[in-house]
């Protein structure tokens, strides 16, 4: 039966991609896949270690005549994503990831493909077996799980590396050199408090914010798109101007995601009850209009809560500074970078409010490429909570990368880029985080850059990988290696 590798370029690539893709190496399962790497050292005759954590670090010696060339770090992660369609049976801890080749695309079937960063681990296998190969010395550097918690770049021996150049082979457009990215924090405020028993002469009913993108709260927090806690706060101010009563607010899923949806439950005087359903459909009206371009599917909802004829409310006073709260609460772009047009610098993201017996809590989180500005951002958000009587708690985060275009291994990067393909390389960077930025913390003065092939989907079932592009990155990676001096 023909392989969905066969006849692909590099062989050395694919032989290895198809190799650690038997292997099971979800986040906090990569002890198998770091062996290989180990053992697969071990028969190259290098020298190889493990780090406590996990990682495991490779070393190759330079190419005869390259022996006086600056060291340099090639760098992935061990980990993936694991995800499939719910039609799927696959056991991610014992059934290997099934290649499927559809023209120029590599996929999975019905899984994740895991290249993300699998391909970052097969170019470094294939670089340590490859004798012909000119080159400086060589470090690779394997993390483990960096999809659920960067622990092995967090965890990295400040001493562990020799190289002061790394190469982070985490990218997901050929042709791209990433150069900074956003370090993040959570900030969470909490308003414990007594509920009291709903005002007599009340319904209960609920307001759904609902019909909104959402998204990814770095890589789309500049797309103009709705936050679904942001928007019922407005309604939820309306609703109080005539008496009503939150008992609950519950919306948002994850700290790193633009809310799609919001509900609340509020006990309406039921005297108001008619005037409360034409406040809504007022504020429905005016938040379609505002964000008519960004949110065409935006639909803001009430409706009599059936079975709840009395329950628990937030305190006037409480429920006063709540919403004054997340009123004054920014969210979205603070700040665009100086350096690279286009690039958001600073942002924050009104997340996650939950109702628990004592009290609402409510998440949020910032990005910055610039820790200075991260701090500034969290005290801004920090200061908002305590001026409405919350309680704060900011996370340690992680850091950013801040870029530099005047690096010595971008203007190498650029200029082997364009001798092998007639363009130049089109240098970004992510307002998201990568292992770069905690690296450059553990390893102070580390000059880096990212790149990779093109993926689509990553994360999830459609995950795909551009066959040709795998060629392009191979080639570009040699040539860097090679012209470094």
């Amino acid at each position: 039966m023909a392989s969905a590798i066969d006849g692909l370029k590099p062989e050395l690539v694919w032989k290895y991609f198809a190799e650690i893709s038997k292997i099971p190496r979800g986040s906090k399962n990569e002890t198998a896949v770091g062996n290989y790497v180990m053992e697969t050292a071990k028969k190259l005759g290098l020298k190889a270690a493990r780090e406590k954590c996990g990682n495991v670090i490779v070393r190759k010696p330079a190419s005869p005549g390259r022996e006086k060339v600056k060291s340099i770090c090639l760098q992935g992660h061990l980990d993936m994503v694991c995800e499939k369609n719910t039609d799927k049976k696959h056991d991610f801890l014992k059934d290997p990831i099934e290649l499927v080749r559809k023209g120029n695309v590599l996929m999975a079937n019905g899984t994740t493909l895991g290249a993300d960063n699998g391909i970052a681990v097969a170019t470094n296998l294939a670089i340590m077996e490859d004798r012909s190969l000119e080159h400086g010395p060589l470090e690779f550097l394997f993390t483990i799980d960096e999809e659920t918690g960067l622990t092995g770049a967090a965890n990295l021996g400040h001493d562990a590396l020799v190289s002061k150049t790394l190469l982070n082979l985490d990218s997901e457009e050929e042709g791209h050199i990433y150069v900074g990215c956003s370090g993040g924090r959570d900030t969470l405020g909490t308003w414990k408090c007594a509920f009291e028993a709903s005002p007599v002469g009340t319904v209960a009913v609920t307001v759904s914010v609902k019909g909104l993108k959402g998204g990814h709260s770095g890589l789309e927090i500049d797309k103009g798109r709705g936050n679904a806690i942001k928007i019922i706060n407005r309604v939820l101010i309306a609703l109080g101007e005539i008496g009503a009563r939150i008992a609950s607010v519950e919306g948002g899923n994850k700290r790193n995601a633009i809310p799609r949806e919001c509900e609340a439950v509020l006990f309406v005087p039921k005297a108001k009850l008619a005037k409360s359903k034409e406040i809504v459909a007022g504020c429905n009206k005016v938040l379609k209009a505002e964000l008519s371009t960004a949110e065409k599917d935006l639909n803001v909802t009430v409706a009599e809560t059936a079975g709840m004829k009395k329950g628990k409310v937030l305190p006037k006073t409480v429920q006063k500074k709540l919403t004054m709260t997340i009123s004054a609460l920014p969210h979205g772009v603070t700040k665009m970078s100086a350096d690279i047009p286009g690039l958001v610098e600073t942002s924050t993201n009104v997340a996650v409010i939950n109702t628990t017996k004592k009290g609402i809590v409510l998440a949020t989180s910032q990005r910055s490429s610039v820790a200075t500005e991260i701090d500034e951002i969290c005290h801004t958000v920090r200061s908002i909570f305590e001026l409405g009587g919350a309680a704060v708690e900011t996370s340690d985060g992680y850091p950013g990368w801040k870029p530099d275009l005047s690096s010595a291994i971008l203007k190498t990067a650029k200029t082997s880029y364009k001798s092998l393909y007639g363009k130049d390389p089109e240098v970004k960077a992510i307002h998201a985080g990568l292992e770069c930025g905690i690296i450059g913390e553990r390893i102070p003065g580390m000059d880096m850059i990212s790149f990779g092939p093109t993926l689509e989907g990553v994360h999830s079932p459609d995950e795909k990988m551009y066959i040709d592009t795998v060629d392009k990155f191979w080639k570009f990676l040699l040539a860097i290696l090679k012209n470094v001096n």
